[in-house]
């Protein structure tokens, strides 16, 4: 072969790189699928029951329904946080933040998961951090709920300390694990999309890899940084530095342990217009419970005159309708009601506000769907200034840790048959392998505990996590 007939070094490089990109391509699809068919499998199943009346509690399949569909709705906002970041159209928003809450609600909301493994989950706060900040909260409880949760996922045993300092209105916050430490090789690998290191044990790990690439990308937007030291066999320590000014004036922060019961001084009238008759049933059932009045309209046009002749207070107006969308639907509507009356945009296409810039001239805010009913909530609240009924919520049960000491071999099978059920979805496979291994091993009544309760909570990803702890 001549000179002239070798291939050409830059298409050769070209042709790698894009075998490359459509390997991980691929290894992205089978993560994702894999990903979304467990919960719907179980949200499917668990239809089914309820459909042939089984006997099954309402609340009970309620409750695992709406946690398989959140598991669904976080990979999805996942996949469009990259999208947004990717396209440049993401938007930061300047909220006030009850910093203190929101730290003790993400470790409150892993404190189980890491219970179940053994793990001590701590919370150290530099009494200088404020009680309220000014930043983007939903982007900030994004990056600490990552950080918390890989930090639980890859540390079998041991600890997760985060611990914030706060000087100067910069917070330090540090997410420190006695987990299995990342290669120094892999340090800059694992914020890469789809890309976990080159560690066998962390490729065992269920997820995609998008957490800690959306972190690093979210932690730059808002100003700060996101620095990983590690020691393979150790641990690690993610370091997260963003600044967090204090208000001027503080106002009320979230009230915690409470329910929202209603609210104070004359109704108020809502009116959602969604071509959808089950978004519209919902709605009505939920802000109706609260004392709202809630009127419906199935598309554009009715709800232009049923807000002639009722006169909202505010309007959930969806986006995509037939006949005329709702972009000019709320166009009609601030024509004809002017500032007063509270306009919020509800889809399920996030990428809707941004096709139309900051979206102000004719609605006040926008949701996406599926719509979070206490998120919603606080939304109205604020547009109409409303002043809330609380009633106190009892906080729940501590949880347990697993315990750590071996079992019969006899309990080995068992367990494989509660694992395999688990990791297709099948929550009554479960619960019934669960029962097996109850009966034939009676030493294993402690694990047993721990198992139902992760069951119950339908926390299939600790669950499974606790059995390979136990089996190893």
């Amino acid at each position: 072969m001549t000179a002239a007939d070798a291939p050409d070094p830059a298409l050769v490089a070209e042709l790698d790189r894009a075998k490359a990109a459509n390997e991980a391509k691929t290894r992205y699809l089978v993560a994702v699928s894999h990903e979304i068919r467990s919960p719907l499998n179980v949200i499917y199943g668990y239809a089914q029951l309820l459909e042939r009346d089984s006997g099954i509690s309402g609340a009970e399949a309620g409750t695992i329904i709406r946690r398989s569909a959140e598991h669904v709705t976080n990979l999805v906002e996942g996949l469009l946080e990259i999208s947004r970041i990717e396209s440049g159209v993401l938007t930061i928003r300047t909220d006030l933040v009850d910093i203190r809450g929101l730290l003790q609600q993400v470790i409150d909301m892993f404190r189980m998961q890491a219970a179940a493994k053994g793990l001590a989950l701590t919370l150290a706060i530099d009494p200088r951090l404020p009680d309220q900040v000014k930043a983007d909260e939903k982007r900030l409880r994004q990056i600490l709920i990552n950080l918390v949760a890989n930090a639980i996922k890859y540390t079998p045993a041991g600890s997760v300390a985060v611990t914030v300092g706060y000087r100067s209105q910069v917070a330090d916050i540090t997410v420190r694990d006695t987990g299995i430490g990342i290669a120094a090789a892999d340090l800059e690998r694992i914020f890469a999309p789809f890309d976990r290191g080159s560690s066998a044990e962390a490729q065992r790990q269920p997820g995609i890899g998008l957490g800690l690439a959306i972190t690093r990308v979210l932690a730059s937007i808002l100003g700060g940084d996101i620095a990983v030291t590690s020691t393979p066999g150790a641990g690690s320590a993610f370091r997260f530095r963003v600044m967090l000014p204090a208000p001027v004036f503080a106002g009320r922060g979230a009230t915690q342990g409470v329910a929202i019961t209603g609210y104070q001084g004359p109704r108020r009238t809502v009116l959602a217009i969604d071509d959808d008759p089950a978004q519209r049933a919902i709605l009505g059932t939920l802000l109706g419970a609260l004392g709202f009045v809630v009127e419906t309209a199935a598309d554009g046009h009715d709800g232009l005159a049923l807000a002639g002749r009722i006169a909202p207070d505010i309007v959930l107006l969806d986006i995509q309708m037939p006949g005329i969308s709702g972009w000019e639907v709320a166009a009609r509507l601030r024509a004809d009601h002017g500032d007063a009356l509270r306009i919020v945009m509800v889809s399920a296409d996030a990428h809707e506000v941004d096709a139309r810039g900051d979206g102000r001239d004719a609605h006040d805010a926008f949701v996406t769907k599926p719509v979070e009913f206490n998120a919603l909530v606080a939304l109205i609240g604020a547009q109409l200034d409303l002043r809330w009924e609380e009633a106190a919520v009892a906080p729940p049960p501590p949880a347990q840790a697993a315990p750590s000491g071996p079992l019969p071999r006899a309990a080995g099978p068992l367990l494989d048959a509660v694992r395999a059920r688990a990791e297709v979805g099948h929550v009554r496979g479960v619960e019934q392998a669960i029962d097996a291994l109850d009966r034939a091993v009676p030493a294993a009544a402690p694990l047993v505990a721990t198992l139902r309760r992760q069951l119950a909570d339908f926390d299939l990803r600790s669950l499974l996590t606790t059995i390979d702890d136990a089996a190893s």
